[in-house]
């Protein structure tokens, strides 16, 4: 299993998770052959990228931390609030997000070995939506992690499904501008942490701390951020958390400007940022439940052999569990076997292998055996 880029997509590909639109439906169901007129759909309807089942692992199972009903319902009562919110400049729905948010908690809470082996694929145009709700499970599961009670994680939750409401108030020639920004258009664009508190501030019964994510959500632990350069322990725990996971889903996801970063090259980026612009312990327990080498990737060893991931454990994001498919002389194993790299020293990832031609001439050599 892995994520192809639209644009990289072929006909006879096979679709190995059901794609959804922001409404819940489902644009193409799992098991589709793909042909020139679903890929010409999925680039109409600015869907980015999709899972495809190349056939290595037929026996596994992907499993999203969050049920696909919990996401799609949390995806649709969000694009709600907020393009509402967008024609009428006022704040309703939050009961129905607090219910939702309830609902995540308690998938996270009866899933008791948290691994992110999916990246969430979300189209171009209903990016706020995906992202925010995304940035919320993530937040969750970083604070789950760190030993936040129940009320405590509502409150994070809330803070963290709201952070970018501020964006809906930056004009869209600014916030989906395909080019880089000017300095006066990132100007405009990092008003939106102001501007999302005091709409958040001003709803009554709404919690002072979960606003204040939308505020400091940019702040950075060196100081760098913004708006008001906060440094250390002046950026609240929440914000800490919701910015760090917010940079993170930020770099997966495929933006107007970009291509998304693999979750291995994120996870590296994070990683890197402990103690400079993160706080440590926050990058620690985020780290801890994802996989820098997703269910499904295929890898080449430094033994030369080709395998699969096959499983992700907290706390061993970099020594996933694989299955040997192919010897070094890039040849078909007759009974492959498996690997759990936390409990070896010897055996190392090299390398992720996701050109098609590669992965296509692999393929060939399975099917020929």
């Amino acid at each position: 299993m892995r994520k192809v880029a639209t644009d990289r997509l072929k006909p006879g590909m096979k679709i190995g998770i059901s794609v959804f639109n922001a409404n819940g439906q489902i644009l193409l169901i799992a098991g589709t052959i793909l042909t020139e007129k679903f890929i010409k759909r999925l680039a109409k309807l600015n869907v980015p990228a999709v899972y495809i089942d190349d056939g290595f692992l037929p026996d596994i199972e992907i499993d999203d931390v969050v049920t696909e009903k919990t996401r799609t319902q949390a995806i649709q009562v969000t694009k709600k609030l907020f393009q509402d919110f967008h024609f009428t400049r006022t704040l309703t729905g939050l009961e129905k997000i607090q219910d939702v948010i309830s609902t995540i908690i308690d998938d996270l809470l009866n899933n008791h070995t948290i691994m992110l082996n999916l990246v969430d694929i979300r189209s171009t145009d209903e990016y706020t939506f995906g992202h925010s709700v995304n940035t919320c499970i993530l937040s969750l599961i970083t604070a789950i992690h760190m030993g936040f009670n129940h009320n405590i994680l509502r409150r994070l939750a809330m803070g963290a499904i709201m952070h970018d409401l501020g964006k809906i108030l930056v004009p869209s020639e600014i916030l989906n501008k395909p080019g880089r920004l000017t300095a006066e258009e990132f100007e405009v664009i990092k008003k939106h942490s102001e501007s999302g508190y005091k709409v958040l501030t001003r709803k009554r019964n709404f919690y002072t701390i979960s606003a204040l994510v939308a505020l400091q959500h940019h702040e950075r632990y060196d100081g760098s951020g913004y708006p008001n350069g906060l440094t250390g322990d002046e950026i609240h725990q929440f914000s800490a958390i919701v910015g760090l996971v917010d940079m993170y889903d930020a770099l997966t996801a495929d933006r107007v400007y970009r291509k998304a970063y693999s979750a291995y090259e994120a996870y590296e980026m994070i990683s890197a940022l402990g103690d400079y612009m993160f706080d440590f312990q926050v990058v620690e327990s985020f780290l801890h439940h994802i996989a820098a080498y997703p269910v499904g990737t295929l890898v080449e060893l430094n033994t030369g052999e080709i395998a699969a991931v096959v499983d992700n454990r907290p706390g061993f994001s970099m020594r996933p569990k694989i299955r040997v498919l192919f010897t070094p002389d890039i040849e078909p194993l007759k009974i492959p076997y498996e690997v759990d790299l936390a409990s070896v020293t010897n055996i190392t990832v090299v390398r992720i292998i996701d050109d098609d031609e590669e992965l296509g001439a692999l393929k060939r050599k399975v099917s020929q055996f």
